[in-house]
């Protein structure tokens, strides 16, 4: 009964995070199937909510087949991400080390790509970093990028 309590409340909490939308900006496509989408790499484009003037690019992996035409696949962890000053940097909002910025689901219920951001006072940069997590067990396959703060 406790697990179960645990499992509905973490699904609760992943549902009440207000995931940011992402613009897709292209694809290509890995591996062919002969039912359903073909394997492809996603490429998608995102704003910091809280930190205007940057935006950041990420690319994962998206399964095809039938079972990710349906929305049943569960994607590989692997992703990759560059954050860059698009315009002057403004901070809307206090910020916090290790505040999700965007959140992706990345299986039926259990897994999602996040970003967190942190910031590096001492070289006046920010670092964005993109991993994956389970309910069970996270995964050690991560990717970072930095944006020095600079004048625009």
């Amino acid at each position: 009964m406790t697990l179960r309590r645990s499992l509905l409340a973490s699904l609760l909490t992943l549902a009440a995070i207000s995931p940011l939308q992402a613009e897709i900006v292209g694809e290509v496509d890995t591996a062919f199937q002969l039912i359903g989408k073909n394997h492809r790499i996603v490429i998608e484009a995102f704003d910091d909510p809280k930190v205007e003037g940057v935006a950041c690019h990420l690319s994962r992996a998206k399964k095809g087949g039938i079972s990710g035409t349906l929305g049943l696949a569960e994607d590989t962890s692997d992703a990759s991400i560059a954050c860059r000053q698009v315009g002057p940097i403004k901070f809307l909002e206090p910020l916090e080390d290790g505040e999700r910025v965007f959140t992706k689901s990345t299986s039926l219920l259990f897994k999602t790509m996040q970003v967190v951001r942190f910031f590096d006072q001492k070289r006046n940069t920010l670092v964005y970093l993109v991993y994956s997590d389970k309910l069970v067990d996270g995964s050690p396959k991560n990717s970072i990028s930095t944006v020095p703060i600079q004048p625009w």
